[in-house]
């Protein structure tokens, strides 16, 4: 198996431990807008800077400084539950030695003041499961802090602290940051008090993975067995979104939760995690952007969770490979493996095979650039997709979200999967062409369009493009098929047999 070359860990320090462009969605006047809070009051107003010009962080760091929190935690006495938190990736990797404490445990991150009434934005997993939250606020004054709403898809949590007159964050928006633009990360790093780091933004729309992983939640003892016996531990489709900004500003263990700002001291990120190979800064960092977490944190407020509208399919980013293993010309955009019946993208006309290559207006290139935009949104909610359909033509379809429950639940989840991705296989799948079936000779298939690193396929050495023809015995023409035929297997031993793009045959089993 090949070894794993760099941590991707939340930035979480302690023992313990989700389209188209933002719209301000229209509120009742008893409604909750964080924007409509934040317009009541902003410390220290700065001149606005060109993101892009020189950078003097001198105005922005003293801003923004005072609203950013120590966010402290503690959790149940514990021997053997999972915490989610940083040890928890130590131990999952190797790289953790410190027993398992029956004593209570804590923990602590970072949070953003974003209203002067109290509303404060962390990471899920900085509360998750903690049995008590106390904030440090700027002048040291400890609080005790409210759960409003907590988010795994987006590991976004909105807390509420019962205080007035505080010092507040302005949101920026996240869609105008650059490539290259300077940015500050303010936080609690190491438990020391307030920091603020430079740097620049790195990429846009990352997906690291983490949250899946997360989600998923393999524990050390399940890792190792798969590391022995090849299985995987069944797991359950993720809806987590992540489309990550990327930097090199200094984050750390404990910036959990804080702060990314631009030059002009506004919010434009909530750091969330880093990839290292030491558990500490070496230059990548991510956040998730703030105007996915405007949408999120307004849900908290106002529904107690969070609304999320969904297309209604599942699809494969195209780039080179999966181009020619699909057949197709494009190298951009993301091909329609399958529709989920009587979905939004069904019921819009859109149908498997089309290639979505713009959403209001906008180029998309990756799943990340979707599943950000299809975050921001709720059931109802309208959206404009650019469509390449199978007959060359580009048409502009109207797609109206429906929620969950309109679809099979785990059909709606995999849409904000790249592709539809099976924990046993981590592969993608999408049907074969009529003209690669032709050329092979035969009537059924499916194409494998991705494959994870580290999960079966990547150690059977399957590759992009080859075509799979029967598991167990019996033709597949769709991952549903694939699904469902996986399920069938004998004595927990399958077998999956197909063909390269010349016509050469493979075949493997596995238990």
């Amino acid at each position: 198996m090949k070894k794993i070359g760099m941590l991707v860990l939340a930035a979480f320090l302690g023992g313990a431990g989700a389209i188209g462009a933002y719209k301000l969605f229209e509120r009742d006047q008893d409604g909750f807008s964080l924007s409509d809070k934040q317009n009541v009051m902003f410390a220290n107003n700065l001149n606005r800077v060109s993101s892009t010009g020189s950078a003097d962080f001198v105005q922005a760091a003293s801003a923004v400084s005072p609203a950013v929190v120590h966010i402290r935690t503690t959790y149940a006495a514990s021997s053997s539950s999972r915490s989610g938190g940083l040890e928890d990736f130590f131990d999952f990797f190797g790289g953790g030695s410190a027993p398992r404490s029956q004593a209570p445990r804590s923990a602590s991150g970072s949070g953003v003041i974003l209203t002067s009434d109290g509303y404060i934005v962390t990471n899920n997993h900085v509360v998750d499961r903690a049995e008590k939250i106390e904030v440090v606020l700027s002048n040291r004054k400890k609080v005790s802090a409210k759960v409003v709403g907590k988010d795994p898809n987006t590991d976004l949590a909105l807390l509420k602290v019962e205080e007035t007159g505080l010092p507040f964050v302005k949101m920026g928006n996240s869609d105008d940051v650059q490539i290259g633009e300077w940015v500050l990360a303010v936080g609690f790093p190491l438990d020391l008090n307030t920091t603020v780091t430079a740097g620049i933004v790195s990429a846009k729309a990352r997906d690291i993975g983490i949250l899946k992983r997360e989600q998923q939640g393999m524990t050390r003892e399940e890792y190792l067995e798969m590391q022995r016996t090849g299985k995987m531990p069944e797991r359950k489709a993720s809806a987590a979104i992540e489309s990550f900004i990327q930097t090199d500003a200094a984050i750390n263990p404990g910036n959990s939760g804080g702060a990314l700002v631009n030059a002009n001291g506004e919010l434009i990120g909530i750091n969330t995690a880093i990839a290292s190979m030491t558990g500490r800064n070496e230059g990548y960092g991510f956040a998730v952007p703030i105007n996915l977490a405007k949408k999120i944190l307004e849900d908290f407020k106002q529904y107690g969770e969070v609304k999320r509208g969904f297309i209604g399919v599942s699809f494969t980013p195209l780039d080179a490979d999966a181009a020619e293993a699909l057949k197709v010309k494009d190298t951009n955009g993301l091909y329609v493996n399958e529709v989920v019946p009587d979905g939004a993208a069904a019921s819009a006309g859109i149908k498997a095979g089309d290639i979505i290559k713009k959403v209001e207006g906008v180029e998309i290139y990756d799943s990340p650039d979707l599943q950000e935009k299809v975050g921001r949104l709720r059931p109802g909610d309208k959206v404009s997709l650019s469509v390449l359909k199978a007959d060359g033509s580009l048409k502009n379809i109207v797609v109206t979200l429906k929620p969950e429950s309109k679809a099979p639940a785990v059909a709606a989840r995999k849409e904000v999967s790249t592709g539809i991705t099976f924990d046993k296989l981590g592969a993608s799948f999408a049907p074969a062409s009529d003209a690669l079936k032709a050329k092979l000779g035969i009537k059924d298939g499916v194409v494998v369009t991705a494959v994870e690193a580290g999960k079966l396929f990547d150690m059977w050495d399957v590759k992009k493009g080859l075509i799979i023809h029967k598991i167990n015995g019996k033709t597949v023409n769709s991952s549903a098929d694939v699904q469902k035929h996986l399920e069938s297997s004998v004595d927990g031993r399958t077998t999956i047999s197909g063909y390269d793009q010349n016509g050469g045959t493979f075949g493997f089993s596995f238990n």
